[in-house]
């Protein structure tokens, strides 16, 4: 399984096809999940992608840390394990 990134600071208007395009310069996207409010539908700014592998993954990171996207500074790092919820 290759490392989920976490990608910050994503302006409002970015689709999925937008993250997509900018991650493949590092390498085959997986898949890309952007975060929404469940009520509004309103893009939150962030969410996840996951590369081919590891080393395209790292890549990723190194390369768009701290870019721009749409006047929007990215943060982009390995996303870290979801907590367990408790019901």
């Amino acid at each position: 399984m290759s490392k989920r990134i976490y990608v910050g600071g994503l302006p409002y208007s970015a689709t999925e096809r937008d993250v997509e395009a900018l991650f493949s310069s590092a390498g085959t996207v997986k898949e890309v999940t952007l975060v929404s409010d469940r009520y509004t539908g309103q893009a939150k700014g962030f969410g996840f992608v996951e590369m081919s592998t590891d080393a395209e993954a790292d890549a990723a990171i190194n390369m768009l840390n701290g870019t721009t996207m749409g006047g929007r500074t990215l943060t982009v790092n390995e996303a870290r394990p979801r907590p367990a919820r408790r019901y």
